[in-house]
């Protein structure tokens, strides 16, 4: 069975407001502005695959129909975020009138955090002078990187992780949909790694199944390039007694098997601290050396030395309280 990202990503697509799932409250505000006609400015916040990019498209395909493509103007500030691109081509495209009943155009600009300041600047003025013709949807990960005029002139919604249980309604109408087995285990295992991102859930299920129609949580972690938790705890357990020698050697082999990097480690390894049997004061000193760690592998440091210290600072003193 033969996979293409592209179609598969359109079939899942949701089309209809009804089927944007886990941002219940604000699809039905921005609902009320479709039916009216009549939307803000709109500043969508959030971490990425949560429907943040989708909303604002079925948004264009409920107020255009089939014209939607003539009267909406898509960009990504990633690939594009100077100003020559907002003094040009944005407002090239804002001066003009929309085709259709609608009286304004749409302009969505993916990913606006990566937008210069100088750029933001020219936006507000283009933001304001075209109210008339054009409507701005915004979208990005962190709103402390939009200036504070943008804001203002936006209705903010804040997006947030899927639920477990939303996830799992996914997963099981994808399931479904491609005739695929996924047993109880391989679902907790797609939950956790996907951590509310359903792009990332989309992927790795996609990458399962190019495979096999029947998916394990040992495919899931392998696709996913996550370690299966209980590897990390046992490398942790290792050191927490004194074994430093065997808990260095698990943990190399798991970052092996896996395909981890240094700081994907520490993200896996600063979840699992909690699970382990060792006292509360000893898990947060663990954890600020979890801090640490991270700090200097980003930095530049080798993460080999940098992982085999974390081990060392939680396999001194060993387990007792």
């Amino acid at each position: 069975m033969s996979y293409d990202h592209a179609l598969w990503t359109e079939k899942y697509r949701p089309k209809r407001f009804d089927e944007v799932f886990g941002q219940t409250d604000i699809v039905a505000k921005v609902r009320a502005f479709v039916a009216a006609k009549n939307l803000p400015h709109l500043l969508f916040v959030g971490p990425a695959g949560v429907g943040k990019t989708t909303l604002a498209l079925v948004v264009a395909k409920e107020l255009y129909g089939e014209g939607w493509r003539e009267n909406v103007l898509e960009l990504n500030a990633s690939d594009e975020r100077g100003i020559d691109v907002v003094r040009t081509k944005i407002k090239d495209f804002a001066r003009t009138r929309s085709i259709g009943d609608v009286p304004f155009k749409l302009i969505y600009l993916d990913e606006c955090d990566a937008l210069t300041k100088e750029a933001q600047q020219a936006l507000r003025r283009t933001m304001e002078n075209y109210t008339q013709t054009c409507r701005f949807v915004l979208s990005c990960n962190y709103a402390s990187k939009i200036i504070d005029p943008i804001q203002s002139r936006c209705a903010v919604f804040k997006f947030k992780p899927l639920s477990d249980s939303e996830v799992l309604s996914i997963v099981k109408r994808i399931a479904t949909t491609e005739g695929l087995t996924v047993d109880a285990a391989a679902i907790e295992a797609v939950i956790r790694v996907s951590e509310g991102d359903v792009r990332r859930l989309q992927n790795v299920l996609q990458a399962c199944a190019s495979i096999a129609t029947t998916i394990t949580k040992e495919a899931v972690y392998q696709m996913a390039s996550v370690a299966e938790p209980k590897e990390i705890k046992d490398a942790l357990m290792l050191a927490a007694n004194g074994r430093f020698l065997d808990a260095r050697a698990k943990l190399l082999q798991t970052m092996l098997e896996y395909g981890m990097a240094g700081v994907d480690v520490i993200k896996q390894v600063s979840k699992e601290v909690w699970a382990l049997d060792i006292p509360d004061q000893r898990k947060l000193q663990f954890l600020i050396a979890c801090g640490e760690c991270e700090f200097h592998i980003v930095e530049g440091a080798d993460e080999f030395i940098q992982l085999e210290s974390l081990l060392a600072s939680l396999a001194v003193g060993g387990i007792s309280k």
